[in-house]
């Protein structure tokens, strides 16, 4: 019987030190801060994370991490409004690599349909561009950009099955869905869990061949 759902600590106990992880969320609409903050205590350092923005509250998520000193470097489009990464970056003390928005979400889908790299007018001309092959198509400049994987994407989705199924409430699809497909293992939190076929097909927009571990969040850490 294919069963995916895991207790908190079993899902996040065998993340490595120098893992890549992926967090899905954008803002503070559909971050994973359970799963997050159940990897600071977990212990996992030297770890690379693949995020949108580094967040702003020091009290939980990724800003929680980064204070820990559990993490070497960061990839994402937005790091300001972080007052744990500017400390640390400012000290030399973790390494940055700024993507464009757009250019972060593709490179990520890539990965996951299994594509190695593509061509983007993104970024032409400026700092983006520094190392970066550049080419010509139909008279206008290109970089190219490799596609980004992970060891593990820690996500939130609103509902699931046990099989791990996946849809999502609202904005919190975001990040969510595409960082699904590109990690080596994928761990979701949950709101709730229903029985088989209380998702409808057409509702299903993570299919469960991309989910290894279900996390229900319980209901007083959903307030």
């Amino acid at each position: 019987m294919i069963d995916k759902r895991f207790n908190l600590a079993d899902a996040l106990a065998d993340i490595k030190d120098g893992a890549t992880v992926m967090i899905g969320g954008f803002g503070a609409v559909g971050q994973p801060d359970y799963l997050v903050n159940a990897l600071a205590e977990q212990g996992a350092k030297d770890l690379t994370i693949v995020v949108n923005n580094a967040g702003w509250n020091r009290e939980t998520g990724v800003p929680r991490l980064l204070d820990l000193g559990r993490v070497r470097k960061i990839v994402c489009s937005y790091p300001k409004n972080s007052p744990a990464f500017d400390d640390l970056f400012r000290v030399g003390r973790i390494e940055l690599e700024i993507v464009p928005q757009g250019t972060l979400a593709e490179r990520i889908r890539a990965a996951g349909a299994g594509i190695p790299a593509f061509f983007t007018a993104t970024g032409v001309g400026t700092q983006m561009a520094e190392g970066k092959e550049e080419r010509a198509f139909e008279g206008r400049a290109y970089l190219m950009e490799r596609a980004l994987a992970a060891d593990v994407a820690l996500i939130e989705a609103w509902r699931a099955d046990r099989w791990g199924n996946l849809s999502y409430r609202g904005s919190g699809r975001n990040f969510n869905p595409v960082m699904a497909t590109a990690a080596t293992c994928t761990i979701a939190m949950v709101h709730e869990i229903v029985d088989l076929g209380g998702i409808a097909p057409d509702e299903v927009v993570t299919p469960s061949i991309f989910v290894d571990r279900l996390v229900q969040v319980p209901a007083e850490a959903q307030a």
